[in-house]
Parts: structure tokens; C-alpha cells; sequence
């Protein structure tokens, strides 16, 4: 396991973007509690409506309910099967993740513990309301359902913080926000378009999100284009993306803003899905060493600022490859974390 800094930000380790290939919640959360410096509460979607990014939450959001729609979720006016479902796998992984911890005497250790949920971009984007619009496009819809997260995500972090009693760290999904930005979301028909979300809304909603929690909030985007001014400006402690998108100046100049800011940032070196030729722990370490080198920063960065994970969730990956990602993970961490200068 990696050895413990004073100097370094809490996001600064290895960790999973949370979710998992399978329904077996007890068998995957023993891999990312003994592999995983940050471990996670598991996410399973394969276990269907309720267990997916939008399906968690329903089993946070408070005095918002949400059912299925022949085209996705949508709001409803009072908690119905799907909140249970949500709220039933919810307390499923919470608690296998909590026996896990008694087994191997965490509790009190200080150790921090991540849990995830979607951003509030994101939900507006991929909730319907009861007309079938998308949620995004009504303003009051989008502040109630992001007070709502905000307040969810509140009492879920202190709630697991008692249980635990470590503390607990928040990431929330933003795999949307790119396109919500542009304008890129779809419409009910082309007489129904989805306009830009505003920047400035957009930040004050992540702000929103990190004030309920304590500012400890990392915000994932995987996608090809992060927004990288508005997380430069947010008020949040740090980004997750996918290192395989830093390809080009652009993309490296805006991590480099953000890592200028102070902000951690969570990079996905570790392939989602299995590739088609073995890759070792040494190799993935060197990359990322060089990645520090051309965004112009001492290595040093890597060790007290910078946190290694897959790409994106490991859903869509085969079980021995999700078993072999952790590992990858918890391995080049460690290199990080013993001599970024030796890599």
C-alpha cells in the first residue's frame, strides 16, 4: 500500500471511478478495499434500472423521486419502485463495503474512503420531467434538482463518515457537460432544441455540489473535451480524465491550467477495457512520468498532486480485466509514490 504523505492532496492515489462488470457486490468490493489506496463504493449497472449512474440517484436526491420512461428516467411526483430499487442497492453496497472494512480493521484508520454519484449537470441532462423534456431545459428544474444532489450528497458522505468513521471523499460524474456546454444534447424533435448550458451556471452548480460537501468534490468528465477553463474556475478540489485524450497542446495547455490552480487531478492511465497486448505496471509509470514532463511541472507533482485510475468505470470491461486493472492501479500508484524521478 502506498505510504502516507502530510504534504499530499487526499485525491493524490490510486483510486476507481466506480463502477464494476457484474452483479456480485461482495466479491468486487473485497478487490478495491485490498487494492485500491482510495477504495470506492462499488456501482454494478448490470443489475439494471436503479444500479446505473442515473439510477444512483435516486437513492440520494431528496424530495425528488424518479421513475423510468420508455426513453430513459424521468421525475415523478412520489417515491415509487425505482427509488426502492435505488435506495435497496444503495444500502447493498454500503453495506458489504462496511463489512469488508471491519474484516480488515480499517475503521478509525483514518483512511479515506470515495463514493460517487452524477453531477448535476449531467442528471439534468439525462433526467426527464414528466413532459418528457429533458430536465436541463428548465431553468427551476435544474436548481431544485441540483439542491436536491447537493443535499443528498451531503447526508450520504456524513452518514458513511459515522459508519465508517474515516473520512469520505465525493466525485460526481460529469460525462455531459461537454455537450451541455456546446449545445449538443438532443431534443424531444428538431422544434424542441436544448440550448447551451451558461458557464457561469454550470460552475455555480459543481459550487453548489462542493459547499454541501465540505469542498472534498473531484468532478470526472472522460470525455474527449473537458471544459478546462470552467474546472479551472470552479471551486472544487480537483478533475478525473482520461489520459488518453491528452494527445495534443490544447488538451495538455489545460491540464497544465488546472494543475497551476493547485487542484489535484485524477489521471485514467489505466486502460478501461483489456487491450489487445499485455501492458506492465513499469510501463503505464513511465508514461505518466512523461506526461508530467511535457505539461512542464517537477515530478514531484505526481507524488503530492496527482492520482492515477482507469480511464473511465470498468462496467464495460470482463471481470478478470476489471481484477487486473485494480491491480495496475494500486502498482503504478506505488511507483508514483516511492521516486516519480526514478521513473
Amino acid at each position: 500500500m502506498s505510504r502516507a504523505r502530510e504534504d499530499r492532496q487526499p485525491w493524490a492515489k490510486g483510486t476507481g471511478m466506480g463502477s464494476w462488470p457484474g452483479q456480485q457486490v461482495r466479491p468486487a468490493t473485497e478487490i478495491v478495499v485490498a487494492e485500491l489506496p482510495l477504495p470506492h463504493i462499488v456501482e454494478l449497472p448490470a443489475r439494471g434500472v436503479g444500479a446505473d449512474l442515473i439510477g444512483r440517484a435516486g437513492a440520494l436526491l431528496v424530495d425528488i423521486a424518479i421513475d423510468v420512461s420508455p426513453t430513459g428516467y424521468r421525475t415523478t411526483a412520489r417515491p415509487g419502485a425505482v427509488v426502492r430499487r435505488a435506495r435497496g442497492f444503495l444500502d447493498e453496497d454500503v453495506d458489504a463495503f462496511e463489512e469488508e472494512w471491519e474484516r480488515g480493521g480499517h475503521r478509525g484508520s483514518g483512511r479515506a474512503v470515495k463514493v460517487q454519484a452524477p453531477g448535476p449537470v449531467t442528471l439534468a441532462a439525462q433526467l426527464e420531467l414528466p413532459n418528457g423534456h429533458r430536465a436541463i431545459t428548465d431553468p427551476g428544474a435544474v436548481r431544485d434538482l441540483s439542491a436536491s444532489l447537493a443535499e443528498g450528497l451531503s447526508q450520504h458522505r456524513a452518514a458513511l463518515s459515522r459508519r465508517l468513521d474515516v473520512p469520505v471523499l465525493v466525485q460526481i460524474d460529469e460525462p455531459s457537460l461537454p455537450a451541455a456546454l456546446d449545445g449538443r444534447l438532443a431534443g424531444t424533435s428538431m422544434f424542441s432544441p436544448v440550448h447551451p448550458v451558461d458557464a457561469q451556471t454550470a460552475t455555480a452548480l459543481l459550487d453548489q455540489c462542493a459547499d454541501a460537501v465540505g469542498g472534498e468534490l473531484l468532478v470526472h468528465c472522460c470525455a474527449a473535451d473537458p471544459p478546462w477553463e470552467l474546472l479551472r474556475g470552479a471551486d472544487i478540489r480537483g478533475i478525473a480524465v482520461d489520459a488518453g485524450y491528452l494527445t495534443d497542446a490544447q488538451a495538455l495547455d489545460g491540464l497544465a491550467s488546472v494543475l497551476d490552480t493547485g487542484k489535484a487531478v485524477v489521471l485514467g492511465v489505466i486502460p478501461a477495457e483489456a487491450p489487445t497486448t499485455p501492458i506492465s505496471s513499469d510501463v503505464l509509470a513511465t508514461r505518466t512520468a512523461a506526461l508530467a514532463d511535457k505539461l512542464g511541472f517537477g515530478r514531484a507533482v505526481l507524488r503530492d498532486r496527482v492520482g492515477i485510475s482507469a480511464g473511465c468505470g470498468l462496467a464495460g470491461a470482463g471481470l478478470e480485466w476489471a481484477r487486473k486493472a485494480t491491480e495496475l492501479t494500486r502498482k503504478v500508484s506505488d511507483l508514483v509514490d516511492a521516486d516519480p524521478d526514478a521513473l
